[in-house]
C-alpha cells in the first residue's frame, strides 16, 4: 500500500517536471514556435471537449429513441475529454498522449456491431399461448 501511494506521488511529481524539461529543450531547439503549440494545442483542446459534449448528447438522444443505451458513446466521450484535457495542459509529452488516445480506435461491443434494424425479419408478430 506504502509502494502505491509512493508511485503514485513520483507520477503527479515527475509527469510535470518531465513536461517542463522537455518544453526547455524544445524552446531551446525551436524558438518561440513551442509557444504557439503549447497556444494551439490548448485551442484544440478546448474544441474537442465541447465537441464531445454535443456528440455525446446527439449519440444518447439517438440510442434512447432506438430503445438502447450506449456505452460505447460514453466511453468514446471519456476519452475524447482526457485527451482534451491532456492538450490543454501545457506541454509536448502530454500532447502526444492525447493524439494517441485520439489515434486508437476503441473497443467494440459484439452487441453495438450492427446499428441497423432488419424490417424484413427481425420482429415476429403474432400471439402466444402456452400448450401444456
Amino acid at each position: 500500500m506504502l509502494v502505491m501511494r509512493l508511485l503514485l506521488i513520483a507520477i503527479l511529481l515527475g509527469f510535470p517536471l518531465l513536461e517542463a524539461v522537455v518544453l526547455v529543450r524544445l524552446s531551446q531547439t525551436l524558438g518561440w514556435w513551442v509557444l504557439a503549440w503549447v497556444v494551439l494545442s490548448a485551442c484544440a483542446g478546448m474544441a474537442l471537449i465541447k465537441e464531445a459534449r454535443f456528440a455525446l448528447v446527439a449519440q444518447l438522444a439517438a440510442g434512447l429513441a432506438d430503445g438502447q443505451f450506449s456505452i460505447t458513446a460514453l466511453t468514446h466521450s471519456a476519452r475524447t475529454v482526457l485527451a482534451g484535457l491532456l492538450l490543454i495542459f501545457p506541454g509536448v509529452v502530454s500532447d502526444l498522449i492525447a493524439i494517441t488516445l485520439l489515434l486508437l480506435p476503441g473497443p467494440r461491443v459484439a452487441g453495438e456491431a450492427v446499428t441497423r434494424r432488419d424490417p424484413g425479419g427481425a420482429i415476429i408478430e403474432g400471439e402466444f399461448r402456452r400448450s401444456r
